[in-house]
């Protein structure tokens, strides 16, 4: 079983987690949702790194396949657990989404985050669970990121699916 940071924070499924981002990552707004959740305090997530609620529970390489497709303007879904301040985690449905200005150029990124229904989470842990074995398995960091990348590639094409389309089968 996928192993998680603390207790899973109870999330509300008629709410949702906002967070908006300049193009490096850096938190530019985040809702109330979003802070209550992690555990935050505004003045603490505000110009910092998005990651700063990443889970060690989650592949390397679904944050390089979420960060790939929007530097190239495209939209992301998918499922991610994060780590709370508080040494506890969350799990959601994540749509990321580059914003634009006047000229189509991308200027940001926001993401909404929804509840994650706990069948697709048991799905979702037992695959980020074999990538992140894949990733230990190397003692470089970047071999081990490239081959759960390829192990993720090949998955879906096993599936027959990009990975939207597999997170919507879930």
């Amino acid at each position: 079983m996928l192993a998680v940071e603390g207790v899973q924070r109870p999330f509300d499924p008629d709410r949702i987690v906002v967070s908006k981002t300049n193009l490096k990552g850096h938190i530019q707004y985040a809702n109330r949702v979003f802070l209550e959740l992690a555990e935050f305090d505004e003045r603490d997530v505000l110009g910092k790194p998005h990651n700063l609620i990443r889970s060690k529970a989650m592949p390397r390489c679904v944050f390089k396949l979420l960060w790939d497709r929007l530097l190239a303007g495209r939209e992301v879904f998918a499922y991610v657990v994060n780590g709370t301040k508080n040494g506890n985690h969350y799990w959601v449905f994540a749509h990321v989404t580059p914003s634009r200005n006047g000229k189509g150029e991308v200027t940001s990124f926001h993401s909404n985050r929804r509840y994650a229904r706990p069948e697709a989470i048991e799905q979702i842990s037992a695959l980020y669970e074999e990538l992140l074995d894949v990733e230990k398995s190397y003692n470089n960091r970047k071999e081990g990121l490239q081959a759960s990348s390829d192990r993720l590639d090949e998955l879906l094409a096993e599936k027959g699916m990009d990975y939207d389309e597999f997170v919507f089968t879930l």
